[in-house]
């Protein structure tokens, strides 16, 4: 009678672990977009089949799964690196048995199949992170995370793929699902933009001052070959009535003499189009009118010299809250104040990007997608530029921008940024200190 009841117990225990690995074969329901992403994402159905481990002695599973992808960038450029998000909603499967299953026994992964533009498949994984199933209990909805490099512009749309739950209770077991009639409905579109060449337009002048009335000898090169070129005298950042235009020649140069009659000239700019274009232009290149000074008359003359774009910040370590093991939750603490000052006085903005690695510990690691932050950036009263803090939301290993501000005639300024952080730390994540590092860029 003891060797019956154990039998009876093992196959209990067998069962139980098996119901966890094929727990989450068929899904259905709504989703949410994670917090701080950019997304116009919807939920699709797809049917699947979910193979469960031979153990069990079930039957492949057949049916409706209900799933969303979401990106943290819904516009990259070519050669950024996009976040993504793949949400399995709560399962349309209950718990068939009255035996409960325990918290943080189920990892997920999977595939996104990119389409479109850009073609592949995107590999996401899920933490082991999964509430008590009680008997006869819903299954929980689960969420995959993976990175993948724009390498494309255009439309490029992404697909629910194929995805597998690993159990990890009294046995390691796998219960694969595949997509009965790939690829699956289309969930998300990102439109990724070309990168921007860089301005290599450049301009110079015979001199550098004149008497009012003089030609100033203007070259350029590097411009667009056989376009209309825009040239004009600036007075700080204001064109002056002094302007002409001329064409470049085959290979995007030019020679313009322009006459300089408005004493207020500081520079000289050319551009293609109707306005100024940091992007499609050149210059200031200096440039001073000499009026001749009165009998008995002293001239006084002052220089503002350009700066540089420079980056400090008010410590190198953040301790966050702790939290308990068991529980889990946000981990939170603030950014080490930074301050920017852009002191180059041209027209170009500039942006701070941040990206972390996994928080690594002597119990395990906390992965980077874990990290959230809240951008906050002030600008000091009187600077040319408005400072745009970044979007709420993960920083991950692939980075997202802290702050920034545009391009402009005259940019610059200084700026105070600050972040709230939060890492999400997993309920049982093994006891111990975990450290990650944030690595800030500004350019």
């Amino acid at each position: 009678m003891a060797l019956t009841r154990s039998r009876a117990a093992a196959r209990r225990r067998r069962w139980t672990a098996v119901l966890g690995a094929t727990a989450l074969a068929v899904a259905g329901g709504a989703l949410a977009a994670p917090a701080g992403a950019t997304t116009t994402s919807q939920p699709v159905e797809f049917q699947t089949r979910c193979v469960p481990p031979p153990i069990a002695g079930i039957p492949p599973i057949t049916g409706g799964t209900t799933a969303e992808i979401t990106v943290d960038k819904a516009s990259p450029k070519v050669g950024e690196t996009v976040t993504v998000t793949y949400t399995i909603t709560k399962p349309a499967a209950s718990n068939p048995v009255d035996l409960a299953l325990p918290a943080d026994i189920m990892t997920p992964s999977g595939k996104v199949v990119l389409g479109g533009a850009q073609s592949g498949a995107v590999t996401v994984n899920g933490p082991r992170k999964n509430p008590p199933v009680p008997g006869k209990g819903s299954f929980p909805a689960f969420s995959m995370t993976g990175t993948f490099t724009v390498t494309q512009a255009g439309s490029i749309t992404l697909s629910p793929g194929d995805y597998n739950i690993h159990t990890s209770y009294l046995m390691e077991l796998d219960t694969p699902c595949t997509v009965l009639t790939p690829p699956a409905p289309v969930s998300e579109t990102v439109v990724a933009s070309p990168v921007t060449s860089p301005n290599t337009r450049a301009l110079a002048l015979d001199t550098a001052s004149g008497d009012p009335g003089v030609r100033v000898t203007v070259n350029g090169s590097k411009f667009t070959p056989l376009t209309e070129v825009t040239v004009v005298g600036r007075a700080g950042a204001a064109e002056t009535a002094d302007r002409m235009t001329v064409t470049t020649d085959n290979e995007g140069s030019f020679a313009a003499r322009l006459k300089v009659n408005d004493v207020a000239t500081t520079g000289v700019v050319a551009y293609e189009g109707a306005a100024w274009d940091p992007e499609k232009g050149a210059g200031p290149a200096a440039y001073k009118v000499v009026v001749p000074a009165p009998p008995n008359s002293q001239t006084i003359t002052a220089a503002v010299t350009a700066g540089e774009l420079s980056m400090t910040q008010a410590g190198d370590a953040v301790q966050l809250s702790s939290v308990d093991f068991g529980q889990g939750g946000a981990a939170t603490g603030d950014l080490r104040t930074v301050t920017v000052k852009d002191f180059r006085g041209g027209p170009a903005g500039w942006s701070l990007t941040g990206k972390v690695t996994d928080f690594t510990g002597t119990g395990g690691s906390i992965g980077a997608g874990n990290l959230s932050w809240t951008p906050a950036c002030t600008a000091k009263a009187g600077s040319p530029s408005a400072c745009a803090a970044g979007s709420s939301g993960p920083v991950g290993s692939g980075g997202a921008t802290l702050a920034s501000t545009p391009n402009g005639a005259l940019t610059g300024g200084e700026f105070t940024i600050d972040a709230g952080l939060s890492l999400d730390v997993p309920a049982f994540t093994a006891p111990g200190s975990y450290a990650g590092v944030l690595t800030l860029t500004l350019s």
